[in-house]
């Protein structure tokens, strides 16, 4: 690469893009003209106004900042200009860029999307990855077009999904491995050494957005669906039941070793585990949350109510 200083601007929102960003302040040949990131939001139980992480980490840095409840519009893209970017680079923004954007840098806008494209596009990658049981997966960096990820590959890295690992954890290796394929593939790029590959579509597959009622249990599913819906939604929405017209979080589970015959949603106990019965195989209970209590390990849950291992969950 040339000593050619290349001006950028960044477009993120929360902690899944604070690596990359954090890589961009550190990158010598780049000059970070700004961020831009979603407006202050209410949060926690008084909704005070609370910054995205990436507006903290660009303040902490004496980075400018833009907030903007839309981009789209002749007076953000005359601010996009003024900023003279070469690259833009894009990390779990949050709005669709519209094409008079995409047309002003050089080298077009870049995002760091949490898969392998072309599997998984859309907005729950991570989640999707471990509903379907997949035993790896990956971050893309890819130069943005009109569609929903489907604009061509510069590079990949991919990662193993440990058994034990939910979406949280598996959000946070994919955040820091992002910033790692960053470092490894933008100087390339920018060099025209990588020209960027268009995507496979016969591969393709999306993902909807993630909502609460998707965190509901199907006890005729199997016993290895439910264990990785239980991970996939971890912590939000979580995977949850009812129990005594109560909503029952179903914070850590496996799958059963020893199987009884249990019929879906009828709880059972052997060899002092508690199990619930499913479409196929059973599910051992390990960290539960009954609303409006705190999670507790089944042992000390049943103590308090030891009718539980005959119940019937919905």
């Amino acid at each position: 690469m040339t000593n050619k200083k290349y001006n950028a601007v960044f477009f993120g929102t929360p902690y899944f893009a604070v690596p990359v960003l954090e890589s961009i302040i550190k990158l010598p040949y780049l000059d970070l003209k700004a961020v831009v990131t979603q407006p202050d939001k209410p949060a926690g139980r008084k909704q005070e106004l609370a910054p995205p992480p990436v507006k903290t980490v660009a303040l902490d840095n004496d980075v400018s900042v833009l907030q903007l409840e839309k981009i789209k519009g002749e007076e953000f893209e005359r601010e996009f200009k003024k900023l003279n970017p070469d690259v833009a680079i894009i990390v779990a923004y949050g709005r669709i860029i519209p094409q008079n954007l995409l047309d002003i840098p050089q080298y077009g806008f870049l995002n760091i999307h949490a898969s392998l494209l072309p599997k998984y596009r859309g907005a729950s990658p991570i989640q999707y990855a471990i509903l379907e049981g997949e035993k790896e997966t990956g971050v893309t960096l890819m130069k943005i077009d009109q569609g929903l990820d489907t604009g061509p590959i510069i590079s990949q890295k991919q990662i193993d999904i440990a058994p034990g690992d939910n979406f949280e954890t598996l959000h946070n290796k994919l955040a820091k491995l992002g910033a790692v394929l960053l470092e490894e593939s933008l100087p390339d790029y920018l060099g025209s050494k990588i020209p960027p590959a268009s995507q496979n579509e016969f591969h393709a597959t999306g993902t909807k957005i993630i909502e609460k009622e998707d965190g509901r249990i199907d006890w005729n599913k199997s016993a290895k669906r439910i264990e990785r819906q239980i991970r996939a939604f971890a912590p939000w929405p979580g995977a949850y039941c009812w129990y005594n017209n109560k909503r029952l979080k179903i914070i850590e589970a496996a799958l059963a070793e020893s199987v009884i015959n249990l019929e879906p949603g009828k709880v059972g106990s052997r060899d002092k585990s508690v199990l619930v019965g499913c479409g196929k195989g059973n599910l051992k209970l390990k960290i539960i949350q009954l609303e409006g209590k705190k999670p507790q390990p089944i042992s000390e849950f049943i103590k308090g109510y030891p009718e539980f291992c005959k119940a019937r969950l919905e």
